[in-house]
């Protein structure tokens, strides 16, 4: 079965063109949802930009101990900053918008956001807040125009980004590749199947007429018979994808992220997102606590909030039921692509 679907993954038809993707999308359309694959939406700043007159010392200042997400407010003042000075030629700049040196590319439904809400927080990383696409939809608008969207940052601060459909997009890792071949590349992965009804119960909560899970994921659910053309179902084919970008990337350049440690062990799951930055690991333990409403860490409270920091309101949602039987059968679809995956990246995740 791996060996079938590798062989349609190569020749296209399980990575549809966008034509493709169109067709089922107008076939979906008669089924009751005009568009399954939703776009992300862009965060938007709606706190009050305050002028930093010296942004060495608003770093240098920073305690950790306590007072962490200063920095991450810091960090989304300043791109208010940056923006108001890109019109104002007669304001001060400090740092340069340089392009990223790490890049968080997948996937979507994994727990990409609290990674990079997470790792903002250390005070040698400038991250954009919002989702780029420029590598997947927003190329033909030059490398210039992506520096333009990135915070300023000082030369000992690394740039980062992250759009998670970057992962399955067959033109990405080359296009990476040309921006620069010593790009660090995150991906936090999870359960295929996990990740694929995360995927559906979102998509739900924003077109609820939608056919149900068991009808787009199947074919022919009797036979068995998976529908790899759902975006929900393609993405979890992680080997297949991972090929793809080892023909422009070191293994070695790539970090998985456990979308499942991200939630039990938040602080040893970034500490090796430190190590592989090569930053000073100054998140820690004592910067999470267990938020049992939603099921997710939160970044502690710091002294100069009267809240803690935690994920909106879309982040840790209760997923649909699904029948006992369609996730049995899904498993056993995913499990030689687990495989597969395990020994390319040399770790088990442990999800069969």
């Amino acid at each position: 079965m791996y060996l079938c679907y590798s062989i349609l993954f190569c020749s296209g038809t399980i990575m549809p063109s966008q034509r493709l993707e169109d067709h089922r999308c107008v076939h979906l359309k008669n089924m009751g949802s005009k568009k399954l694959l939703q776009k992300s939406h862009y965060c938007t700043i709606s706190a009050k930009a305050r002028v930093l007159s010296d942004e060495t010392r608003a770093v240098g200042l920073l305690n950790l101990t306590g007072n962490q997400s200063k920095h991450s407010a810091f960090q989304k003042t300043q791109d208010v900053i940056d923006h108001k000075q890109s019109n104002n030629s007669n304001s001060p700049k400090y740092g340069n918008k340089k392009l990223p040196n790490a890049l968080i590319v997948g996937v979507k439904k994994g727990g990409t956001r609290a990674v990079l809400e997470f790792i903002r927080i250390h005070p040698d990383v400038r991250a954009l807040g919002t989702e780029p696409h420029f590598f997947d939809r927003n190329y033909d608008k030059g490398l210039e125009w992506y520096r333009g969207l990135m915070p300023r940052t000082l030369d000992s601060q690394i740039t980062m980004e992250k759009t998670p459909s970057y992962f399955v997009t067959r033109e990405a890792p080359r296009r990476i590749s040309n921006m620069s071949r010593e790009t660090k590349l995150i991906v936090v992965v999870r359960n295929p199947v996990t990740r694929a009804i995360s995927d559906y119960t979102q998509t739900l909560s924003k077109k609820p007429d939608i056919p149900s899970f068991e009808d787009l994921a199947f074919m022919n659910r009797s036979q068995g018979i998976v529908d790899t053309s759902w975006n929900a179902i393609r993405i979890g084919m992680y080997i297949l994808h991972l090929e793809n970008w080892l023909q422009y990337f070191r293994l070695s350049q790539i970090h998985f992220v456990s979308g499942e440690r991200l939630i039990t062990d938040p602080a040893g799951e970034l500490g090796r997102v430190q190590d592989f930055l090569g930053l000073k690991r100054i998140i820690t333990d004592k910067h999470f606590y267990f938020n049992r409403t939603k099921g997710f860490p939160c970044l502690k409270k710091p002294e100069s909030s009267s809240q803690p920091r935690c994920l909106g309101k879309s982040k840790g949602r209760t997923h649909v039921q699904i029948d006992r039987e369609v996730i049995e059968q899904l498993r056993e679809f995913y499990r030689p692509f687990n495989v597969k995956f395990y020994e390319m990246v040399g770790h088990d995740f442990r999800w069969d």
